[in-house]
Formats: C-alpha cells, structure tokens, sequence
C-alpha cells in the first residue's frame, strides 16, 4: 500500500501529555505489587472478572453484516460484506475463503497508529483468520471468499478477544452459514496472578518479566472456543507460563467464554425479533 504523503502528522518533537498525568507516575513494577498488596485492580473488579460488554449489530449500513462492541474503554467495530470472487486464483476451489482484516484507527491509540498495516496488526489478522474458519461453513460458497474488516476505535486492552466477538456476531447478522457461536476472552499472568480481561496497563504488566524475582512466569493467553461443539477454535499464548499455570487460565477463560454466549444470543434474537417486526 502506498505511503499517504498528504497526511499531516505531528511535529517530531512532540510529547505525549499521558506522561504528565498521575497513573505515569508509578512505573508498571510498582503498579503490579500495589495491586498485588490490595488484592484489588484498578478499575476494582475481582482478577477473574469480565468488563460490562455492550454489543450492537448493524452498526455499518454498507456492509452486509456489522457488529459494535464494547468493553468499557475499548470499542471495536467490524463489517461483514457479501462473499466474492477469490481473485488472483488461477485454480477451482471447492471450498471457500475468509479474508480478515484487524486494523487499529490512527487515534485508538496512545501512540498514534499509521495507516498501513503494521507486524502485530497483520498477526492479529492472522489469528482472527484462524479462529473464525472453524464456524463458518466455507463448503456453501466454494470458489468464492468473504471479507471481515475489524476496526478498533479505542483499545483500552483484550482488542483482540473483542474483534474475534464481534466478527461471529457479525457473520451471524450477515447470514454467513456458521456451525456456531464464537465467543473470545483475554488473560494476562504475571506470576501467581490472573487478570481476565486486562487492560492496556494490565497487559503491559503482564508482557515483560519481573527482573528481581526468580518465578519470572509472565504472558498473554487468547482463547476462542465454539460452545454448542464444546471446542477451541483458536489459541494463542505470548510470554512465558509453565504447563500448570496454562491449564489453569485455560479453564479459567473456558468459563468465562462459556459466560458471554447468552449475552451474545441476546442480541442475535433481538435482532431477528426487529426484522420480524419491521416486514409485519
């Protein structure tokens, strides 16, 4: 993709005006173990606590099927379009394709986001990808793909798990033939302790080790899993976590994942009781 040379961005010797507010005050170690000594997290939820979710589907009028989702801070929006043509496929293919797209707005972020694709937004597409081809029936449209375009507006942690939510929601809103279901959630570890659902200072925390202890046990853990089929579409783990500390955030966020599907239901049935309403 072409670099946009009539986008205007800042000086370069700008300076974020986050650096000047009380929560930079506290490097991310003495956050941890202030949390660690209330037994308490910032925003006074329980360690195994999901944020309230808000989820509101055909949010793009252009788009076949779209979904809006919301967990506090972190707004997610994703379009669903009608399935094409694979291009550039000399080949028949009996089965079809999903195309993801995961893409952070320029000012979702505290630092700004440029508007080509970077590493971990091409990654995110790719594990998006891989959990999403295990709901949808890619054997009704063979030869043929469909395009799924996540959009952050505002990451406040868990992106990802969210985007992955609001994609099956979409799909489901667009009609795309699906198995099931998908719901996501987000871990981080840091030691003996389990955020579910963390936030962006919570997933910082849990990204790098704590260099003056020896359990050094650190990481995030993404998991998707299909409810009525009772089986993980999607895993992903970054860091450094031992096999038992992994079985037990694996259960962990199998019962929280097990938590968002009446959620998600609702508002598919919702839905559907609108649409009924609206041709009578």
């Amino acid at each position: 993709m072409p670099v946009d040379h009539k986008r205007i961005n800042g000086p370069e010797d700008t300076v974020p005006y986050s650096l000047y507010t009380k929560t930079n005050k506290q490097s991310l170690t003495e956050q941890y173990e202030e949390i660690r000594k209330t037994g308490q997290r910032t925003d006074s939820r329980a360690f195994s606590e999901h944020r309230k979710i808000f989820v509101r589907t055909g949010a793009v009028s252009q788009a076949k099927g779209s979904a809006y989702i919301e967990l506090d801070n972190t707004k997610v929006i994703v379009s669903v379009f009608d399935p094409r043509e694979i291009p550039n496929r000399p080949d028949y293919s009996l089965k079809g394709e999903l195309y993801c797209e995961f893409k952070f707005a320029p000012f979702s972020c505290h630092k700004r986001r440029l508007h080509v694709q970077d590493a971990e937004e091409k990654q995110h597409s790719a594990i998006m990808k891989r959990a999403l081809e295990s709901t949808v029936c890619l054997h009704e449209f063979p030869n043929f793909q469909v395009d799924v375009y996540a959009t952050v507006l505002e990451n406040d942690g868990s992106c990802l798990s969210a985007a992955i939510t609001a994609a099956g929601l979409a799909l489901a809103h667009a009609g795309v033939p699906m198995y099931d279901i998908i719901t996501s959630v987000t871990m981080g570890i840091q030691r003996d302790t389990f955020f579910v659902d963390p936030t962006v200072t919570e997933q910082n925390i849990c990204l790098y080790p704590r260099p003056s202890e020896s359990d050094t046990e650190h990481g995030i853990v993404v998991l998707s899993k299909l409810h009525t089929h009772d089986q993980v579409s999607q895993f992903y783990q970054f860091g450094n976590v031992s096999l038992d500390k992994l079985n037990e955030s694996i259960s962990i966020l199998d019962e929280t994942c097990r938590e968002l599907v009446p959620i998600v239901q609702k508002y598919l049935v919702k839905h559907v009781v609108k649409n009924l309403q609206r041709n009578t």
